[in-house]
This record gives C-alpha cells, sequence and structure tokens, in this order.
C-alpha cells in the first residue's frame, strides 16, 4: 500500500474517462505551444487526503486542501505544474491551461469562487470527448519538470502491420520487465509502460521506442 506521505504521479492510476480527459488536454497544451508543464499528483487515497487535510490544522505546515471528499479520490482528478523557465505554479501558464480545460469540458480549480486551485483539473465520470476533438497520436504526459509534453503521431501514407511483442524465451521476458520497470522505479517513464508489457499488449516498435528512450535519457 502507497504510504499517506508519497504522491502517486501515475496517470493510469485514474478513470478510464479522467486518463483520457487528462490526454487530450495535453495534446491540446502541446498544440498551443504549452510544452513545460507536468502531473504532479492523480489518485489520492482516502487515508493520503485526511494526512494534508490535517496539515495547517492539527499537523505543522501551511493549508494545502479545503477538503475531506476530494475528486482525486474518485480518480477523477489530478494536479498540474509548471516547468522553467516559468515558476513552479505560473498563474499566466495555468491561466491558458485552464482556459484549454473548459474547452474540453474538464471542471478546472481556478474557476472556484470559495478556494482557487489553478493546478487543479478534474471530470465527472460520465465526461465524454467534446464532438471534433480526437487524440490524433500518443501523448506523453510528463510527471516531473525535467521532461517537456510530446505528442507522437504516426506516419499513415502506408499500412504497417502492428505485431505484439512475443519474448524468445522466459529469461528474455523476465530481463526485458526488469528493465523496464528499473526506468518507471526511476522516474523515467510511465508505470503504465510496464502494465501493457505484463499484459501483452506493448507491440515490438513501441518497446524498441521505450528503449531507445530510456537509454537517451538515462545519458543526459
Amino acid at each position: 500500500m502507497t504510504s499517506v506521505t508519497k504522491t502517486c504521479r501515475d496517470l493510469s492510476e485514474l478513470l478510464p474517462a479522467a486518463q483520457t480527459a487528462c490526454r487530450l488536454l495535453f495534446q491540446e497544451c502541446y498544440r498551443a505551444g504549452i510544452k513545460n508543464i507536468f502531473i504532479t499528483e492523480t489518485y489520492r487515497s482516502q487515508e493520503r487526503q485526511k494526512y494534508l487535510y490535517a496539515q495547517g490544522r492539527t499537523r505543522p505546515g501551511q493549508i494545502v486542501t479545503w477538503t475531506l471528499n476530494s475528486n482525486h479520490k474518485s480518480r477523477l482528478a489530478w494536479d498540474i505544474a509548471v516547468g522553467p523557465p516559468q515558476s513552479l505554479y505560473d498563474v499566466t501558464t495555468l491561466n491558458r491551461v485552464g482556459a484549454i480545460a473548459k474547452k474540453l469540458g474538464i471542471e478546472w480549480g481556478g474557476t472556484w469562487t470559495n478556494a482557487i486551485d489553478r493546478p487543479h483539473f478534474e471530470v465527472k465520470a460520465n465526461w465524454v470527448m467534446p464532438k471534433g476533438c480526437k487524440l490524433e497520436g500518443q501523448v506523453i504526459v510528463p510527471s516531473n519538470s525535467k521532461y517537456k509534453v510530446q505528442l507522437i503521431v504516426e506516419d499513415k501514407k502506408e499500412e504497417i502491420k502492428v505485431t505484439n511483442w512475443s519474448p524468445g524465451s522466459p529469461a528474455m521476458k523476465t530481463e526485458t520487465e526488469n528493465f523496464i520497470a528499473q526506468a518507471v522505479k526511476d522516474g523515467i517513464i510511465q508505470a503504465s509502460h510496464l502494465k501493457d508489457l505484463q499484459n501483452g499488449t506493448m507491440t515490438s516498435d513501441r518497446l524498441l521506442g521505450l528503449y531507445i528512450t530510456i537509454q537517451q535519457r538515462r545519458i543526459k
């Protein structure tokens, strides 16, 4: 069980509607030239919510939440921050993201009157993608300030047969899973990649791309 002191930044911990909404938001931000934003929290257990609520009340520190009933615990909310060169919670950037979110039917904490929360975004469980919108490719949603938002769009000029990766031996499967798991642990890639590998839904091309990405990021 995750400690109440540890923040979960894994997008795959959100419900499918929230995952899609978040990816769409990051895609539209990318298209608008906002590439230095990243996830700071997704799912939050009730125990962690109570722990955060106590801060500034029964525990030292500044107040960081105004409720015990957060949509984070329902796996429908996520928080973001801004990477360099702007400050962590740059108001101008968050306002731009908030304006994009509203057009997508995503609720933004920056519009709340009682307690403005600009880094916060959430959707209802029945949220659907607005008409005319679509995910144009693979949206890379960073979970720290080291990386930028990316949109990887496949070239559809020719039909390419996609095949799932099949390890040549149990030893190769174990070694590959360990390699990906270590990259997840180091914060280089998202945990969803490891889940896809374990579930047998990882394509050979995607795995090769992951390997190259991991190697490049370790060099930097």
